[in-house]
């Protein structure tokens, strides 16, 4: 199986992974939230809208 990363040989230690730079990689990806699915549910997109004006700081 290839690494995802990189498509190189994985190795065992690091598996799926071919090196800890490349899991690591994937580890950055995931803290960011690189990694989504996107939704068209419209009550999805709705209640996201209703949490980001909530959360935004009140200017007056």
């Amino acid at each position: 199986m290839p690494c995802p990363i990189c498509e190189k040989d994985t190795d065992k230690t690091f598996r799926p992974f071919c090196s800890k730079r490349c899991a690591d990689v994937d580890l950055g990806r995931w803290l960011n939230e690189s990694y989504a699915v996107p939704s068209t549910d419209p009550e999805d997109m709705e209640q996201a809208l209703s949490e980001a004006a909530q959360a935004a700081p009140k200017i007056h």
